[in-house]
């Protein structure tokens, strides 16, 4: 690989994080970005929007509603190479690669899917 694609413009303009860490005994995830960009993202709200099949189907329009996560936790961050880290939840879970690119989604975008997330847990019966 030459020099020029380690250093490619999408390579540079990804967000980096510069802090990841647990709070309030894992119930919030600490992530701060070399954009400048930091969120505090609750464990119930990373288990529900994993990455992993069991959450998200094998395909588009496959996604799975998970309820009763609220008093879920993060017991664990396992580095994965330097794309990545791997969250051990206090339900067993730790089947989803939480990537830098889908933490730095998850913390922009979390208003609008934690209001979706929220409507359907009501519209389909369901606690969270």
């Amino acid at each position: 690989m030459s020099e020029e694609d380690q250093t490619s413009p999408a390579a540079e303009q990804r967000p980096w994080p510069t802090e990841l860490r647990l709070a309030d005994q894992g119930t919030r995830l600490i992530i701060t970005f070399d954009d400048g960009a930091q969120f505090q993202l609750r464990a119930e709200y990373l288990r529900v929007e994993s990455p992993s099949a069991e959450v998200q189907g094998h395909g588009a329009g496959q996604k799975k509603l998970i309820g009763h996560k609220q008093d879920v936790s993060i017991s664990n961050i396992e580095p994965v190479g330097n794309y990545a880290a791997r969250l051990l939840f206090s339900d067993g879970h730790d089947s989803g690669l939480f990537t830098w690119d889908y933490l730095h989604e998850l913390g922009h975008e979390h208003d609008g899917r934690w209001a979706d997330y929220l409507a359907k847990i009501t519209e389909a019966g369901l606690s969270r």
